[in-house]
């Protein structure tokens, strides 16, 4: 079939590479390490449930979903499917 200026699989490989950068970022963000008794923000306890169910948690549940909610403000542009990044 044909498709222009990419190749077969190319459209395959973006989706394969949006997905891998995905799961980069998100293991980045993991915590390591042991977590912390009292939230870093509030200072609310941390339950023993969540400390040993998140490694490395800083943050009470009330305060780690409005940092995530914060941070899915950016939107979710796919820099590889731009048009610039087509034509070079």
């Amino acid at each position: 079939m044909a498709t222009g200026w990419a190749g077969d699989g190319a459209v395959q490989d973006q989706i394969d590479a949006t997905v891998d950068d995905a799961i980069q970022r998100a293991r980045a963000q993991l915590g390591q390490g042991p977590g912390l008794t009292h939230c870093e923000h509030c200072e609310a306890p941390i339950p023993e449930a969540r400390r040993k169910a998140v490694p490395g948690v800083r943050l009470c549940v009330r305060c780690q979903e409005a940092d995530d909610a914060a941070q899915h403000d950016g939107g979710g542009y796919n820099r590889r499917g731009s048009k610039d990044s087509q034509l070079r």
